[in-house]
């Protein structure tokens, strides 16, 4: 009975998380007129597919895509190296201020980003560097987060595999290299998919960095194309655009799901 009321508990939150993401998809298939008389529906209204042909022709939709692919995969691959190799040096190297460094990386979790824009902004003008992947991408992988994560993974892994790879010989490069990083792969998934899913959906920093419409990313690409009176009489193209910006994510966690779990859990438990 226990077993029964915890399903149902999670079928109920699983229900609540999904409605609202059938609601979107629904007025994303409806013509803008239809609701603007009414729009508390599940079910698409006056169907129609205009609100993606004018999402998908508008502006420079391909090109922002684009964009956003390009600084999101590469923000992702450097951020998960560097987190791996610091991860790594900080759980199994003893080197000379470890003591000061690695709480000096870990406040950078107490900076709200909020508060670095400014700096930011004027380090990359006085760099001529904005309108630039440069300028989308830096930023983005000093990951503080990403860290604490990988150190702490790889401090839970077993100093008896790290003493056998040095009896054989390895230097800290080849134990890095073929065994602590595949052995790492859950945390490294679970890394990738929070860092892919916030660079996707960061807004802030390219509406600040990228003023040429060329250099938009997708989120501020769609939200250019917003009018004044938009909720009201563009309900259904709003839609539409968080459909067409929120896909990419849906479709990354439906393949990672599993990893993503096995990730959280494997860190969670390596305290």
């Amino acid at each position: 009975m226990g077993q029964r009321v915890f399903l149902v508990g999670l079928t109920l939150f699983a229900a609540i998380w999904i409605i609202p993401m059938l609601w979107m998809f629904a007025l994303s298939l409806s013509s803008n007129e239809a609701l603007q008389l009414d729009t508390r529906t599940l079910v698409p209204i006056d169907f129609t597919t205009s609100n993606f042909a004018s999402v998908l022709q508008g502006g420079l939709t391909g090109r922002w895509m684009l964009n956003s692919v390009v600084v999101t995969l590469t923000t992702t691959v450097v951020t998960l190296i560097l987190s791996a190799m610091a991860g790594y040096a900080f759980a199994r190297i003893s080197f000379r201020g470890k003591s000061v460094v690695y709480p000096l990386v870990l406040a950078g979790l107490m900076v709200p980003r909020e508060a670095m824009i400014v700096p930011l902004f004027l380090m990359f003008a006085e760099a001529d560097m904005h309108n630039t992947y440069q300028a989308l991408i830096l930023p983005r992988i000093a990951a503080p987060l990403g860290v604490f994560i990988m150190t702490q993974f790889m401090a839970a892994i077993p100093l008896e595999t790290e003493e056998a790879a040095r009896v054989d010989g390895a230097n800290h490069w080849t134990i890095f290299w073929r065994i602590f990083l595949p052995m790492s792969i859950p945390a490294l998934t679970a890394l990738g998919i929070f860092t892919y899913i916030l660079t996707w959906n960061d807004f802030l920093w390219p509406l600040v960095s990228a003023t040429d419409r060329e250099m938009f990313t997708i989120t501020t690409g769609l939200a250019s194309l917003q009018g004044n009176f938009a909720q009201a009489t563009e309900l259904g193209s709003l839609m539409a655009r968080g459909v067409v910006a929120s896909l990419p994510l849906l479709v990354l966690f439906l393949i990672f799901q599993r990893q993503l779990v096995r990730g959280i859990s494997l860190g969670s438990g390596s305290k």
